[in-house]
C-alpha cells in the first residue's frame, strides 16, 4: 500500500538538487525515491524550491536572515504545517530542520527526524521528546557516538548519492576543489590557502546565505584569498556539478566541526576524485586514508596532501562509491522506517478504538 510521506525541510534553505545543504540534498533524493516508487511525497519547503512531489511553498527565504526575521519565518512555517496536516491524510511526518522543534506536530501523526548537524547544535529538549511516535534517526555512527546517553536514537541511516549522475572522467584538470556552504567553521580558508601552498588553483562552489556572520566570513576571509588563480564558482548543480567533480585533482574539505555526513565527498568519490580532510568525525568512516584519500591531523598537513592525492586511482574511489554511498540504500532504509512508524500509528489507533467501543 501506498504511502502518503510530508518531509519539511529547513525553513531558511530551498530545496533543490543544486542547493548547497546537505539536508536540502537528502531530502529532494528522498522525495524524488518516494514518488518514484509510486508513494505521495508531499515537501513543505521555502518558495521557490523544486521536488518532484507536491510542493507546499513556505515563505521565500529572506536575503538578510537576523533574528527577527528568522522568528518570523518559522512562525509562518508552522501555521503552514499545520494547515497541511488538517488537509492531507498523511502516514508520516519527516523533520529536517535544526529547528524543527519550533514546529513539531502535536500528537497524532508518527514523525521522523533526521539529525542533519553536529548534536551540539541542537537544544537539549531535542533528546529528551516526550512526544510518542516520533523517531530520531543519525546520519552517521560517529554522530550517534556524541548524542547524550539518554537519546533515544531510533536508528542510523547513512546518507548516499545517486551514483548514476556522477561518473569518473578519463582526464584530470590541474585544479583543487572545495564544495558546500560557505561559512566559517567549514574552514574553507584554510583550503584557499593550503592550494595556495601545494601550488594548485582551488574552485570554490557553493553558497554563502544571509546570516551576517556567513557574509562577514565571505568578505573577509574568502574573497581577499581569491588569487593564485582561486575562483569562486557560486551554486552549482546538475552535469556542471558532475564533470567540476570529476576533473579535480581533489576534494579538500577543510571543516573546523566534526562533520556528520559529507555528500560532497561522496560526490567527489562517486566521480573518481580522492578527499583531502582532517581526521576527525564521519570523514573517518568515509575516506579510506591512503587510498581514497588522505586523513590529515593538521592544516598544515593540508598541502603535501593535496600533492600527493594525483597519485590516487580513480577506479578504487569509484569503487569505494559503488559499494557504499548508492542513494537506494538510504531510501530503502527510510521507506522501511515510514512503514514500520505508519504501521504502529494504525495499530495504536485500532486499540484505542477497541478500548473507546468494547
Amino acid at each position: 500500500m501506498g504511502l502518503t510521506v510530508l518531509s519539511v525541510s529547513y525553513p531558511l534553505a530551498q530545496v533543490s538538487p543544486g542547493t548547497a545543504g546537505g539536508a536540502e540534498q537528502v531530502l529532494a533524493t528522498l522525495d524524488e525515491s518516494l514518488v518514484g516508487a509510486g508513494h505521495r511525497s508531499v515537501v513543505l519547503a521555502a518558495a521557490g524550491s523544486r521536488c518532484f512531489g507536491l510542493l507546499i511553498p513556505g515563505p521565500a527565504v529572506p536575503g538578510v536572515l537576523d533574528q527577527q526575521t528568522q522568528e518570523r519565518v518559522r512562525h509562518s512555517y508552522r501555521k503552514t504545517l499545520q494547515k497541511a496536516l488538517a488537509r492531507f491524510a498523511v502516514d508520516v511526518v519527516h523533520l529536517h530542520g535544526l529547528d524543527f522543534l519550533d514546529y513539531l506536530p502535536p500528537p497524532g501523526v508518527p514523525v521522523v527526524v533526521t539529525m542533519h548537524l553536529p548534536p551540539n547544535w541542537y537544544p537539549e529538549d531535542a533528546f529528551r521528546l516526550k512526544r510518542p511516535e516520533t523517531y530520531l534517526v543519525c546520519v552517521s555512527q560517529s554522530q550517534a557516538r556524541e548524542c547524550p546517553p539518554h537519546a533515544r536514537i531510533e536508528q542510523v541511516i547513512e546518507n548516499g548519492v545517486s551514483l548514476e549522475r556522477f561518473h569518473p572522467e578519463k582526464k584530470k584538470g590541474k585544479y583543487a576543489l572545495a564544495m558546500g556552504r560557505i561559512c566559517p567553521e567549514k574552514g574553507i580558508h584554510l583550503a584557499l590557502d593550503a592550494a595556495s601552498a601545494a601550488g594548485l588553483p582551488l574552485f570554490l562552489a557553493g553558497t554563502a546565505f544571509g546570516y551576517r556572520s556567513h557574509q562577514s566570513y565571505f568578505e573577509d576571509a574568502i574573497r581577499p584569498r581569491l588569487r593564485d588563480g582561486h575562483r569562486f564558482l557560486g551554486a552549482i548543480g546538475g552535469v556542471r556539478k558532475q564533470k567540476l567533480l570529476a576533473g579535480a585533482r581533489c576534494l579538500v574539505v577543510a571543516s573546523q566541526v566534526a562533520e556528520t555526513s559529507s555528500l560532497a565527498a561522496m560526490e567527489a568519490l562517486a566521480c573518481g576524485t580522492p578527499v583531502v580532510t582532517f581526521r576527525v568525525g564521519a570523514l573517518c568512516e568515509l575516506i579510506d586514508d591512503g587510498r581514497t584519500g588522505f586523513l590529515v591531523d593538521t592544516a598544515t598537513d593540508l598541502p603535501d596532501a593535496i600533492r600527493v592525492s594525483q597519485k590516487l586511482g580513480s577506479a578504487a574511489c569509484r569503487r569505494e562509491a559503488e559499494l557504499r554511498f548508492s542513494s537506494e540504500i538510504m531510501q530503502a532504509k527510510y521507506i522501511d522506517l515510514y512503514r514500520k512508524a505508519a504501521a504502529k500509528a494504525v495499530h495504536s489507533d485500532n486499540l484505542q478504538l477497541c478500548e473507546a467501543t468494547c
